[in-house]
């Protein structure tokens, strides 16, 4: 990996991180366009791990004062993250050993997610919830389900899943949103840190000047695409995202 494909890839990273599209899904396609062997090379794999500290950072340069101030919302973030960390500390070794990588997985789930997402899309005009404060903590523990099922099947995408769980809960579209980039803060937090401390090792020679330019890139883009998705989202909702997803899916498929 040279330079400036660890800066194009942390781009890619911050601007789909906090979008329902997948970061997963486009940093792969990516790898395979620039023809890195994400599938074989375990750096790689931690690359596209490690670079969403970037993405982590943004949120809280954002929204750090009313993470740690409000109470309320504090505590359905530490509920919804429960199930996520459970499924995710038992599943890591299949997820970052045969999932991680996979074509087949990754275009199923785009194309899948998409569908019911456009679904979902609908009930947002029906939902109960204008605040993440008002939803009740089972509810909150669902999401984090659903947040589980994304780091068990890439393409699904983090908060694309959190987010399809807020709006079949009941959350409206803003605040589905909102809870979706609050939830990534524990998530990907100990996700990545994990990864690191059972990785680290296996990082080669330049390997952590490269992780640090795309935890710079993810950094930049994530803060310029939070704000730019809030006020989108509350204009047009989440079907355009949904549309992307699928025709993205067929365009993976069709090349690879």
């Amino acid at each position: 990996m040279s330079a400036w494909e660890a800066l194009l890839l942390g781009v890619v990273e911050g601007l789909t991180e906090f979008l329902p599209v997948s970061s997963t899904g486009h940093l792969t396609l990516l790898f395979h366009l620039l023809g890195l062997p994400i599938e074989e090379d375990a750096f790689l794999k931690t690359f596209l791990i490690a670079i969403q500290l970037g993405a982590i950072l943004a949120i809280l340069l954002l929204y750090g004062k009313r993470f740690l101030v409000d109470r309320a919302l504090w505590l359905r973030i530490g509920v919804a993250f429960v199930p996520t960390g459970v499924m995710g500390l038992l599943l890591y070794p299949l997820i970052k050993g045969v999932i991680l990588g996979n074509d087949g997985i990754v275009v199923f789930f785009l194309f899948f997610v998409g569908l019911v997402l456009l679904l979902a899309d609908r009930l947002a005009e029906r939902a109960r919830h204008e605040d993440v404060r008002e939803l009740p903590l089972l509810k909150a523990a669902w999401i984090g389900f659903f947040q589980g099922l994304a780091a068990l099947f890439p393409g699904t995408s983090r908060s694309g899943a959190t987010i399809l769980g807020g709006l079949l809960l009941g959350l409206r579209r803003k605040a589905a949103a909102e809870f979706s980039f609050l939830l990534a803060l524990p998530t990907m937090l100990v996700a990545v840190g994990y990864d690191l401390l059972k990785s680290g090792h296996q990082v080669p020679e330049g390997g952590w000047e490269l992780l640090l330019l795309g935890f710079l890139a993810a950094l930049v883009s994530a803060l310029l695409t939070v704000r730019w998705m809030l006020s989108f989202v509350e204009r047009f909702g989440f079907r355009p995202f949904a549309y992307y997803r699928m025709v993205l899916a067929l365009v993976y498929a069709y090349f690879f």
